[in-house]
């Protein structure tokens, strides 16, 4: 075991980065799609994190009520949905507002 991964490095990355957070990062784009306010990307992906290490628990023997990993998978999963939460409010406010705003990188816009 080590300080982030509790099974293997190949079984978090497929578990918890390409599956969790490939839900996490649909996730987070539709909840700026739906212009809903960032604090439900954190509550959502709350959940979504007790039920990733529910799937490493089931599947490989993980440990279901370890407060350390949880926090790591959960972390994991925040940042993922935020930045994909991120791009697509940036997408939608230049696109949408486009004689109000103008993109400066990825994730911000400014005023014209």
């Amino acid at each position: 075991m080590s300080l982030l991964v509790e099974e293997s490095l190949t079984v978090f990355f497929i578990l918890t980065i390409l599956i969790a957070g490939g839900a996490a990062w649909m996730s987070g784009r539709a909840l700026a799609l739906g212009w809903r306010p960032y604090w439900n990307v954190l509550i959502y992906m709350t959940l979504l994190g007790l039920a990733d290490r529910f799937f490493h628990w089931a599947l490989f023997e993980g440990t279901l009520l370890s407060l350390h990993y949880y926090i790591v998978d959960a972390a994991v999963l925040v940042a993922i949905a935020s930045l994909s939460y991120r791009i697509t409010r940036t997408h939608q406010m230049v696109t949408q507002y486009r004689w109000l705003y103008r993109r400066t990188s990825p994730l911000s816009w400014t005023n014209r």
